[in-house]
């Protein structure tokens, strides 16, 4: 009896929140001696995983902006910066971000953009034949469905985080990239910040022996942000919330998790020898979010989905555990926790960034050895030193030090470099997938979990079978003499864009028509679009002529 009332209130608190986006109509999941076990969908026929997926080299990589809010811009002016990149077409819901984005380009000097703007205007975008990669910076409840038009229409995709809200979107993204063979990368800058590189590279040659627990973590208040989020006019914000804080108090579960799981997940090897089989979650009441949209709307908050602090654990297939926090609410400071706890050393990056090894942990390792190393300690600044410096990311020896000036501590560059190497280089994609999908999973599963009172629920296996055919987590890289010669070519089309922009007054002529426009003249801006079409075609010629 007791059994039957517990399945039946689960369920109803299922049936309650499936509306949520966080839960998917379509998984399906039974109980198992308490255990919520959720299903594999079997692979489509024709289907096959993009483990190592590689794609034709692209010598100039192509790109379109879809998103240009808080962190669209950022990104089209860090692409600004990487040789071979043509930026085709900017677009936003309201033409005005578009074009203030448009400026980047301008200021240096290459070719103006093509701009889009309302709500479907992404799809003409997706439909150009000039473009190789969509890179998608919108709101959260746009990441998907301009991320499924793009690959529908062949392209490559870059999407910011969360990329995925639930598990139906995993499985379709999933689908997508195998079907159509094109990368669907995750954009988790956090995987390149410089604590979390070196760590990796110490983890992979076994400076911490074997790494049993890790733990990661988004802890930032967000009380000056709320109001900066876009409201969209589609989104029914009777109460004025804008789209993040109305999208937490719908929905329950670890909804920004990839900040802190996917750096400690690429040193666990996760569906590279290791995957994530069950959680359990459990939140907080709301007390932060209820009163800030008590505030806001002047009424009762009377439901609130989202805790204040959601904790998830997580347990491999080879017995590791990994703990990851979310607390966008308490008044705390930024935190993304990322410890690794091995059977030979301790690293932690918060609040100061510390190892602790045993006097065992370097031998063999070719690092300097030292006196009276111990894991009782942390290591005194010297020993730190000369770790670090033994240890230092070849990405980030390449990409680091640009990569600071590109302002957000530098990792965002770098991430943007990788992606744009590994594109022209024809090279697997530091991200594929499968890590999108597993990161981005937390938030419904842990739902489903949190809405059963925190009973365990199995991770389904997004490689379908094969998550342990890889051995271990690893960057590509394209032999010396062949990377030159890509660099060497991407830096001759940056420069023939530049030339080719000035010497056809590309921006004048822009300007031109801008104005046109403004003064709603249609004999002037007929005119001036004409002149202006002449000169953009004029110029690519010339830049292709140098390709």
């Amino acid at each position: 009896m007791k059994i039957k009332s517990f399945l039946m209130a689960a369920l109803a608190a299922f049936s309650l929140s499936a509306s949520a986006q966080s839960l998917s109509p379509g998984t399906k999941w039974h109980w198992d001696k308490g255990t919520i076990v959720v299903e594999t969908p079997e692979r489509p026929a024709g289907q096959q995983n993009v483990l190592g997926l590689t794609a034709p080299k692209l010598k100039t990589v192509r790109v379109g902006f879809v998103g240009l809010g808080m962190r669209g811009p950022w990104a089209v002016m860090r692409f600004c910066h990487i040789p071979g990149v043509e930026i085709v077409a900017l677009c936003d819901y309201e033409e005005a971000r578009a074009e203030k984005s448009q400026e980047y380009l301008r200021k240096q000097g290459l070719k103006p953009a093509d701009i889009y703007s309302g709500e479907k205007g992404y799809e003409a975008l997706c439909k150009r034949s000039d473009i190789d990669l969509v890179y998608i910076a919108a709101d959260w409840n746009h990441h998907f469905p301009v991320a499924k038009f793009a690959m529908e229409n062949g392209k490559h995709t870059a999407i910011e985080v969360p990329s995925a809200m639930n598990l139906d979107q995993c499985w379709s993204l999933i689908n997508l990239s195998e079907q159509t063979r094109k990368h669907c990368f995750i954009l988790e800058n956090c995987c390149y910040d410089y604590y979390e590189m070196n760590a990796l590279a110490m983890a992979q040659d076994g400076v911490f022996g074997d790494i049993i627990r890790a733990e990661g973590a988004y802890i930032h208040c967000l009380e000056d942000f709320w109001d900066a989020y876009w409201k969209d006019p589609a989104d029914n914000d009777k109460d004025n919330l804008h789209w993040r804080m109305k999208y937490n108090m719908e929905n329950r579960g670890d909804v920004y998790p990839t900040h802190g799981l996917g750096p400690v997940a690429q040193c666990l090897n996760i569906h590279r020898g290791d995957r994530f089989t069950t959680l359990v979650a459990m939140d907080t009441e709301s007390f932060v979010g209820k009163d800030w949209v008590k505030n806001k709307s002047g009424k009762e908050c009377k439901e609130f989905r989202n805790g204040d602090h959601t904790t998830t654990l997580m347990r491999t297939a080879k017995g590791k555990v990994v703990e990851i926090q979310h607390n966008v609410m308490t008044p705390q400071p930024y935190n993304r926790l990322f410890k690794l706890t091995g059977t030979k050393g301790y690293a932690t990056k918060y609040p100061t960034e510390e190892f602790a090894l045993s006097g065992e942990a370097l031998k063999g390792t070719g690092a300097p050895q030292m006196d009276n190393l111990n894991a009782h300690g942390f290591m005194n600044k010297e020993q730190k030193e000369a770790l670090i410096k033994k240890y230092y990311h070849p990405i980030l020896k390449k990409y680091g030090e640009l990569g600071r000036q590109m302002g957000h501590g530098g990792m965002d560059f770098i991430m943007d470099s990788r992606l744009v190497y590994c594109l022209q280089n024809g090279l697997p994609l530091d991200m594929d997938v499968y890590d999108l999908a597993e990161w981005c999973s937390l938030a419904e599963l842990g739902a489903l979990s949190m809405d059963n009172n925190s009973a365990a629920v199995t991770f389904p296996d997004f490689t379908r079978g094969f998550w342990n055919k890889q051995d271990g987590y690893k960057h590509q890289y394209a032999a010396p003499e062949a990377e030159a010669a890509t660099e060497a070519a991407a830096a001759a089309y940056t420069k023939s864009q530049k030339e080719a922009t000035a010497k056809f007054k590309l921006w004048n002529l822009y300007d031109a028509v801008a104005a046109a426009k403004k003064a709603n003249n249609a004999k002037a801006l007929k005119s001036a679009t004409a002149k202006y079409n002449k000169a953009v075609a004029a110029a690519k010629k010339a830049m292709n002529a140098r390709k």
